[in-house]
Parts: structure tokens; sequence; C-alpha cells
């Protein structure tokens, strides 16, 4: 019972945190301008993402832009792009296989053996995305610190972590943690000692036995 409470709490972990990449991925603030300046101007607010650029007005109003060309990105944005959607991919194949392996399943009921190397195959997957995703993200959080240190780097054209960021860690995090749980739900098989065997006992003594 208790392997198979961790495994539940492992896939619900995992499945949370697939869904947040894909929240992530497809939010375009990514990074967002920064007002640590004299000479900003408030009157909107910018963000970029993996797909698009938009701009709030300070009526509320927000208009996006999608990224013309994929050929006239930057290759770090490629690449970011690629290891999410890699993320995401690696995540729905981990659902598939993790829900064949759960023992909630009667999927594969005939064979517990199987059904339990699914379940950590399953979390393996899950692993693999997580790591993916903190990779982006972390790659593209490092990029907008190392911009927005540069002293090169205008103050009016600087940009800060957005919350598609923060929600990208969260999600990996939670990739990560689920995938260790539903690795580690298989419960070891017990070692089987021969059985014991016990000593003859000895027969009673009788007084004839004495001279």
């Amino acid at each position: 019972m208790a392997s198979g409470g961790l495994q539940l709490l492992g896939f619900v972990l995992a499945f949370l945190g697939w869904l947040g990449i894909i929240i992530s991925t497809a939010m375009p603030q990514w990074k967002m301008a920064s007002y640590a300046g004299d000479n900003i101007v408030t009157a909107q607010a910018l963000y970029e993402g993996l797909w698009m650029s938009c701009a709030m007005q300070s009526t509320g109003q927000i208009q996006c832009k999608v990224y013309d060309s994929l050929l006239k990105l930057e290759g770090n944005l490629q690449a970011t792009r690629a290891l999410m959607v890699a993320a995401i991919l690696l995540g729905l194949v981990g659902v598939f296989v993790a829900v064949t392996g759960m023992k909630c399943m009667k999927c594969m009921e005939d064979d517990q053996v199987k059904k339990m190397r699914m379940a950590v195959f399953g979390g393996v997957i899950f692993i693999i995305a997580g790591l993916s995703a903190l990779v982006a993200t972390s790659w593209y959080g490092n990029r907008v610190a190392r911009a927005f240190y540069d002293p090169f780097t205008p103050v009016n054209t600087r940009f800060e972590f957005g919350s598609a960021l923060f929600i990208g860690w969260a999600a990996a995090s939670l990739a990560l943690l689920g995938g260790a749980f539903l690795c580690c739900s298989c419960p070891r098989s017990e070692t089987s000692y021969p059985p014991s065997r016990g000593y003859p006992k000895n027969a009673p003594s009788t007084g004839k036995d004495y001279v």
C-alpha cells in the first residue's frame, strides 16, 4: 500500500509539472522590460516569449506580434524552443507509460514485474523531461541576467525575469520530483533465505540409562 501511494503521488506531481511546462512554453512573459532607470517610459509594459512579443498599454490593451521567421531568430532562442517542445513531448510519452504501470490500472495485471518496470520507465521519462525544461529555462534566464548586467546594454532596453520563467522552474522541479517518486515506488524483492533446519531434539532421558 505504501508503494502504491508513493506511485500515485509521483504521478500527480509529474503530471502537474508537465502541465506547467506546457503553460510556461505558451506564455509570452519569458522576460519583461525593466523599469530600474531614470529615463523609463512606464506607459507600456513590454514582454517577450518564445513565440511572440507583446506590449501592454496603460489602458490595459495588449498587442502581440508573432515572430515572423524562424530562420531570423537567434540560435539560443531556437535551442530553448526545441528543449521546451522536447520536454512537452517526453512528458506526453511519460504520461502514457506511467499510467500503464500504475497499480490502480488494470493494464498488464498478469505480469506485475513488467507493470512495475513500466512505472519506473515512465518516471525516468519524466525526469528527462524535467531536466530538459530546467536546462531551457536556466539557459534563457542566464542570458537575460547577463544582458541586464552588461554595461553596454542601454538602460531602456534591459529586461528582467518574466513569470513564465518562474513557472517553468517550478514545473521542472515538480516533474523531476514526481519522476523520482515513480522510480522509487517499485518495491524491492525480498531476499529469500533457505528454510532453517531444526535441530534434532534430544530424547528424554530415563533412569534406565544410568547405572
